[in-house]
Order: structure tokens, then C-alpha cells, then sequence
């Protein structure tokens, strides 16, 4: 007997291999694949101005990369100790302005220069809704706890997030003729929103990633991860403690079937030898000047290797570095 809804998925159109470069964009679970293909040794560059909501903040942050230009003090403003920009989630802010924006031109750099190469973009919408500033009506992708007062709330609707998304995917397809998005939407409910409010916003986001796929056919394909959410994994045991957020089981999971789904035939046989490296990369031993410790490093060089010999346009130079240091200090 089945208990449950399961959502059949078809094979992806836009697959993911070890030779693609990924960028990814978009919500908490944007970060949360992400971290999952950084641990399997992928080369991802993860939410590069911080986490992102609205459609219209993140194809903001990627027309930004396409121009690479830099942020200036211009940009920032302080509000309760900190220098902000409206343009970046929290976690780039800082008591100093120099930190700030340093942080904030550093990934800007490295992303564009990861854009300008990437083979794979994966984009997460969490809401249709904005804030904008009162008077100049530029959307904002964070309001750094900033009165009410100072912003006005909006849903974007199907045709706005369209007009938006058309031009920057045609742009980019032009230089990147090769280039494959695949989107999202988050899985994630904004019940500040409202439960009715939420369920419109995700509604929206819904019918805009399909305009986007009837224009965009081969360029663009589109992953469940709201559906085996809402439907495969309908039970709060699968949130976290706020009910929102998915719990590490549910992320597990659809990351699980993003696997089975969107990644290449080689590239899932080598998860495994992956997800090892990684683990022994990370490993923080108890006794580091031991001899079983000695063998672990030497042994972890020799995974690298092999692994390396399957996957030569991987680069592991700074790891193989880190691993040597770790041998003379010994």
C-alpha cells in the first residue's frame, strides 16, 4: 500500500557533470544545494551577494556581474552599528564601511569571473513579494531591520518577473551560447506573508518559470523542489523547528532526488569517492602529531589522486597544499 504521494520526476534536460562550472542563486535552499555539490567536490559558487528572495533582487545581483562593477560607499549606509547595502543580504554587513565593501567587491569579482565561464545556473525564487524604497522605488533585497516606514510592500506579478528574467537570460545565452539554467522554487514558506498571501506568491513564481521555459525551451528546465516538499514530504516531522524551513532530513532528501534526477550518469558513481574526499578534508583530528594521523593525511593524498586521474579538470592544488602543510608541521 502506498501512504503517501510520490511525484514522478522525468531525467532533467540540463544535467549536471563534474566538468560544469555552477553557479547558484536564490533562497536558503539555493545555499543548501549548493553546499551539497561544494561537498561533492562540484565546482559551485553559491549566492555570491548573499541570500537572495525575489526574483527581482537576483536578477539585479546577476545584471551586477555581468557589468562587474564594483560598489562604492555610495552604496552603503549604517544603521544600528552596522554599514549596510540594500543590495546584499546581512551576512556581508560590518562595523566598518572599508570591511563592509570590501567583502561585498572581493565576491563580486570571483563571481564574475566564475559567470563568465559558467556552464550551469541554478536559480531559487522564494517570493513574489518586494519591498521598494518610498520615493525612489528601487526594489531591495534586504531591509537590515530598517522601519517599516521607510518601504513599500508589493507582489511582483507573472509579466513583471518576466519582463526582468527575458533580456538577462537572452543576454547571457548570447555570450553563452551553451549555457543551462535550472529553476527553483523554494520550498520554503514566507508566513510572515500569510498563508493566503504565500500560497499567491508561490503561484506566481510558478507561472513565471513556465513563461520563461516556453521562451527559453532547451536553455531552461525546471526541478520539484516545492512539489516532493508540499506533496512526498507532506508532515511537519519533515520541518524544521519554525514549520517553515525543511528540516536536514527533507534537504537530504530532495537533494537526493536532484541526484537522480539532474546529475550525469558519472557523475553520480563518483558521489561517494566524493562525499570521502570531503569528509577527510574537513576531519579535524584529536591528536594531530600522531602516526595514525600521519597515514590518515598520506592516504587522503592517494583519494585525491585517483580521484583527480577520473576528473583531471579538477583542480585540488590548494588541498593537496593544505594536506603537505599538515605533513611538516607533524
Amino acid at each position: 500500500m502506498m501512504l503517501y504521494t510520490k511525484i514522478d520526476i522525468p531525467r532533467s534536460p540540463v544535467r549536471f557533470a563534474y566538468e560544469h562550472r555552477t553557479m547558484l542563486f536564490g533562497s536558503c535552499f539555493a545555499e543548501s544545494i549548493g553546499k551539497r555539490l561544494s561537498g561533492s567536490l562540484f565546482r559551485a559558487e553559491i549566492n555570491p551577494f548573499g541570500t537572495l528572495y525575489n526574483p527581482a533582487s537576483v536578477a539585479m545581483a546577476i545584471e551586477r556581474l555581468i557589468e562587474g562593477m564594483t560598489f562604492t560607499s555610495d552604496d552603503l549606509f549604517q544603521y544600528e552599528g552596522l554599514y549596510h547595502s540594500l543590495f546584499h543580504h546581512s551576512s556581508f554587513s560590518s562595523v566598518s564601511a572599508d570591511e563592509c565593501l570590501q567583502q561585498i567587491n572581493e565576491r563580486l569579482q570571483q563571481a564574475a569571473v566564475m559567470l563568465s565561464s559558467a556552464d550551469r545556473i541554478i536559480i531559487t525564487w522564494g517570493t513574489a513579494y518586494v519591498y521598494r524604497l518610498k520615493g525612489t522605488g528601487q526594489t531591495v533585497a534586504n531591509c537590515h531591520k530598517l522601519p517599516e516606514k521607510y518601504f513599500e510592500r508589493a507582489r511582483l506579478s507573472v509579466e513583471e518577473i518576466v519582463s526582468l528574467w527575458e533580456p538577462l537570460i537572452a543576454k547571457l545565452q548570447k555570450k553563452h551560447p551553451s549555457l543551462q539554467w535550472l529553476f527553483t522554487v523554494s520550498p520554503i514558506r514566507h508566513w510572515r506573508d500569510g498563508a493566503h498571501e504565500n500560497q499567491l506568491s508561490k503561484a506566481t513564481l510558478h507561472l513565471a518559470v513556465e513563461a520563461l521555459q516556453e521562451r527559453f525551451p532547451v536553455q531552461t528546465a525546471y526541478f520539484p523542489a516545492y512539489e516532493l516538499m508540499m506533496d512526498e514530504l507532506r508532515d511537519y516531522r519533515f520541518y524544521a523547528d519554525d514549520m517553515c524551513h525543511p528540516s536536514l532530513t527533507a534537504i537530504q532528501y530532495i537533494w537526493e532526488r536532484f541526484v537522480e534526477v539532474c546529475m550525469d550518469e558519472p557523475a553520480r558513481c563518483l558521489l561517494k569517492e566524493a562525499e570521502e574526499i570531503r569528509k577527510a578534508l574537513d576531519h579535524r583530528p584529536f591528536n594531530p602529531q600522531s602516526e595514525a594521523y600521519r597515514r590518515f593525511l598520506t592516504q587522503t593524498l592517494l583519494k585525491i589522486d585517483r580521484f583527480n586521474e577520473k576528473m583531471p579538470y579538477l583542480c585540488f592544488k590548494q588541498e593537496r597544499k593544505d594536506i603537505e602543510r599538515l605533513q611538516t608541521e607533524q
